[in-house]
């Protein structure tokens, strides 16, 4: 098949993330979570056609050539560009939450188009990450973040940067437009004009407080609301990234 007959098919076959080189005919070694998830999951013989993508941006369409106990290889008949990625750029400073909370926050802004994710120190917040276990955690949310490309259909993984403290994110911040959720307030997303890109800044589950609002308004944040609800640090990005893809983006 073309390029463009698997381009329009992919999205009825397995679709994994491989970071290698793409090349047509080239041959590729699957790494053993793709390898186990084809031959074990899938349970997919020789010839079975496949969809991989780069991480970077390009995807491929394959097919296994050889099943094996010891590897599993395809063979690269088409490459193309992906398409799943939003016209606007948001990078997400999210308040890290216990468990499956923050899983569900990096999956869900994922799949709705952030560009990157930095997990934040915030003054409520708490959780602290030191040695091992930060470097475990940020390869667990990095691999959440790869999935959420898999099901959603995005050829870009978007890197998750490790924890910082909050005030450390607010000065790398360059996006001409700098949301933070905060309840008591009226703004509301359609008072901005459309930006080229945008910073989000999440709280923790109590709450930005006094000294992370300051610090935020300071560094040019503009306090925003979702309405009356007090919504989960999980839900909030879910909710924020609808309405900024819906007005600035292609939602």
């Amino acid at each position: 098949m073309h390029a463009a007959d698997w381009a329009a098919l992919h999205g009825k076959m397995p679709r994994l993330y491989v970071p290698a080189e793409f090349a047509v005919g080239a041959t590729i070694t699957l790494p053993d979570g793709p390898a186990r998830h084809v031959t074990r999951v899938l349970r997919l013989g020789e010839r079975a056609p496949l969809v991989l993508f780069d991480g970077n941006g390009q995807e491929a369409g394959v097919r296994l050539a050889d099943v094996g106990r010891k590897q599993t290889t395809v063979t690269i008949e088409a490459v193309w560009p992906g398409s799943g990625e939003s016209p606007l750029a948001v990078h997400l400073g999210q308040a890290i939450s216990k468990g499956d909370r923050m899983d569900y926050a990096i999956q869900k802004a994922v799949e709705l188009g952030v560009v990157a994710i930095t997990p934040l120190y915030t003054e409520r917040g708490d959780v602290r990450l030191k040695g091992d276990r930060a470097e475990k955690k940020l390869a667990h949310w990095q691999a959440v973040a790869a999935s959420a490309c898999e099901q959603s259909g995005r050829a870009v993984v978007p890197p998750i940067y490790p924890p910082k403290a909050l005030n450390e994110w607010l000065a790398e911040r360059q996006e001409p437009l700098r949301l933070m959720l905060h309840l008591a307030t009226g703004n509301v997303f359609s008072q901005q004009p459309c930006p080229a890109s945008v910073a989000l800044l999440i709280g923790p589950e109590g709450g930005l407080s006094d000294a992370d609002i300051n610090a935020a308004t300071a560094g040019g944040f503009t306090p925003l609301t979702l309405g009356p609800r007090v919504l989960r640090t999980e839900t909030a990005p879910v909710v924020a990234l609808t309405l900024l893809q819906h007005h600035f983006g292609d939602v």
